[in-house]
C-alpha cells in the first residue's frame, strides 16, 4: 500500500470518528429534552459532553493542519452549537463587588453536608461568618443539621437571619426578611426534600424554592466497596461497576420524578420566583432543563470566576444552581471555595423589579 493510500485510509477513519463524535455531541445537547425513563442511554450522553467538545476541538485542529477546509466545518459548526452549553460551565467575567452596595436581594445556596457532623458548633459558626462577609439576605441550606455544640444551629443563625422555614430535617431557608407563607415538598421514599417560601422584601413578595434532589449513589457504592476491600474481602470490579450503573440509574429516575413535581410547583407560582439548591445533576440534563423551564440561569447571565464546578474533589462538576424569573436582573453570581463540605456555596445578587 502506497503512502497516498495510507493517508486516504487514515483520513477516512478519522472522518468516521468525526461523524460519530459529532452525532454523540448533538445527542448530548438534546438528550435532556426527553425523560430518562425509557431513554437512559440517551440521557447519559450529556455527562460526557465536555469530553466530546474537547474531541471536536482536536479534530478541528487535525482537519486544519491537513487543509481539509470543507471537512473542518463539521467540528467547527458542532463547537459553535455547543457555545450555549459551555456558557453554563465557564464564564470569564470579573466579579464586581460593588454590586453588593446596590439595592436588591443577595441569596446563597449551600449543601453543608450536615456540617460534617461536627458537634462543637464551630463549623456552623464559620459558615455563618462567611454569609455575613458576603452580605447574604437569604441563605438556603441542604443537608442541614440542627444540633451543634451547646446551642442549636437555628438559634445561632437567627441572630443574623431572624426568620426560618424548614422542610423535614434536610432543607432550611434562613432569611433577613419575614415569611408570608411556606410549603414543604417531601418526596416519597426519599431522604431528600424541597420547599418554597414567600418572603416580603420591602413590600415585594418573592417566592424562594430550596431544592435537594436525589443523589447519584456513586459515592455510597464506592465507599461500601472500599470498606469491604479494607476488611479483606475480594471485590469484583465488574460487580462494582454494575452496582454503580444501577444505583446511578435509579437515582436518575428518582430525580426525574422529583423535577417533574417541582416544575409544576414553579409554574404555579404567581409571583417572581428564585429556584436554588443541590440538583445532583449537570447542565443540559433532563433535570436541569425541567427545573429551569422559562427561568434564567444566573451563572449564564452574570457569572464570574471561570469554571463553575460546585462539587469538590475529582468530580468537580456543576450540580448546585440559582435560577430566577425574567422579571429580576442578575448582578453577580459566583462561588466561594470553602472546604467545610463536599460542595461549594453559590452566591447571587439580584435586582428586583421596581
Amino acid at each position: 500500500m502506497g503512502k497516498l493510500a495510507v493517508y486516504k485510509y487514515i483520513s477516512l477513519m478519522v472522518l468516521v470518528v468525526q461523524l460519530i463524535v459529532t452525532a454523540y455531541t448533538f445527542l448530548g445537547l438534546f438528550g435532556g429534552d426527553v425523560s430518562p425513563i425509557g431513554n437512559t442511554a440517551r440521557a447519559m450522553v450529556v455527562y460526557i459532553l465536555p469530553i466530546l467538545i474537547v474531541l471536536n476541538f482536536i479534530l478541528l485542529i487535525y482537519w486544519l493542519i491537513r487543509k481539509r477546509w470543507l471537512v473542518s466545518l463539521i467540528p467547527l459548526v458542532t463547537i459553535v452549537c455547543c457555545i450555549p452549553y459551555m456558557a453554563t460551565l465557564v464564564q470569564f467575567r470579573s466579579l464586581d463587588t460593588k454590586v453588593d452596595n446596590q439595592p436588591g436581594l443577595k441569596i446563597a445556596t449551600y449543601n453543608v453536608a450536615r456540617f460534617n457532623r461536627e458537634t462543637s458548633g464551630f463549623l456552623a459558626q464559620d459558615i455563618l461568618a462567611e454569609m455575613k462577609r458576603q452580605k447574604v439576605d437569604v441563605f438556603c441550606i441542604q443537608e442541614y443539621m440542627e444540633t451543634g455544640g451547646e446551642r442549636r444551629n437555628s438559634a445561632l443563625y437567627k441572630e443574623y437571619f431572624p426568620y426560618l422555614a424548614m422542610a423535614g430535617r434536610d432543607v432550611v431557608i434562613f432569611s433577613k426578611y419575614p415569611f408570608k407563607e411556606s410549603k414543604p415538598l417531601l418526596f416519597e421514599g426519599s431522604n431528600q426534600a424541597a420547599m418554597w417560601a414567600d418572603i416580603d422584601v420591602n413590600g415585594k413578595i418573592i417566592r424562594i424554592f430550596n431544592v435537594h434532589l436525589e443523589t447519584t449513589g456513586i459515592n455510597r457504592t464506592v465507599y461500601k466497596a472500599g470498606k469491604l476491600a479494607a476488611q479483606g474481602y475480594e471485590v469484583d470490579e465488574n460487580r462494582v461497576l454494575k452496582a454503580i450503573y444501577g444505583n446511578y440509574t435509579l437515582g436518575m429516575m428518582a430525580r426525574t420524578g422529583q423535577a417533574n413535581i417541582l416544575a409544576q410547583e414553579i409554574r404555579n407560582s404567581s409571583v417572581p420566583t428564585i429556584v436554588c439548591g443541590d440538583f445532583n445533576d449537570v447542565p443540559y440534563s433532563y433535570v436541569y432543563k425541567t427545573m429551569k423551564g422559562n427561568l434564567v440561569d444566573g451563572f449564564k447571565e452574570c457569572g464570574s470566576g471561570g469554571w463553575m464546578g460546585t462539587y469538590r474533589g475529582k468530580k468537580n462538576v456543576r450540580i448546585d444552581y440559582i435560577f430566577h424569573s425574567e422579571s429580576m436582573e442578575g448582578l453577580s453570581y459566583y462561588k466561594v471555595e470553602l472546604t467545610y463540605s463536599d460542595h461549594y456555596p453559590v452566591f447571587m445578587k439580584l435586582a428586583l423589579q421596581q
